[in-house]
């Protein structure tokens, strides 16, 4: 079951088309606590000027990748200054609501994944970045046709 709501999703292209190019192609994904409003920027580069200090962002781009040819990686940054306890917690978010992330991106560049539909069957990697151990990590998060949603 879907949980993006689309009416709360806000998407802005900066220096690429809905549909090209594919690399580079990147995305920023932010939110507001107080109104559960997201604000997904796809450009060349990263919205690093949407950033906020809290450091809880979904950045995600394509790349081009030797076992799989292309493969969408996602970089969610787990700590920085906090403590284990706060890192764990923050991981604990960032997988509660990854699918809701990804939903957002696949629905906000829709017209993009319509040109490029095998898109929809390449590798979403995740980064958990962080300096300790036992929260830096890779995994595998499927594909984005695991993350489609139909609205009516």
């Amino acid at each position: 079951m879907s949980r993006l709501n689309p009416e709360k999703l806000y998407v802005e292209f900066t220096d690429v088309t809905a549909t090209e190019p594919i690399i580079p192609r990147r995305y920023t994904l932010t939110h507001s606590d107080i109104t559960a409003d997201l604000f997904l920027t796809i450009g060349s580069d990263f919205a690093y000027y949407k950033l906020n200090p809290m450091r809880d962002e979904v950045m995600g781009e394509w790349m081009e990748d030797d076992a799989n040819g292309n493969a969408f990686y996602v970089y969610l940054y787990v700590d920085g200054q906090f403590v284990p306890e706060i890192k764990a917690i923050r991981e604990a978010i960032f997988r509660k609501e990854l699918p809701l992330a990804l939903e957002a991106i696949r629905y906000g560049d829709n017209d993009f994944f319509n040109a490029h539909p095998n898109l929809n069957y390449i590798p979403i990697i995740v980064y958990f970045l962080s300096t300790d151990p036992m929260f830096y990590k890779i995994e595998n998060w499927g594909t984005f046709s695991d993350y489609i949603i139909n609205v009516s």
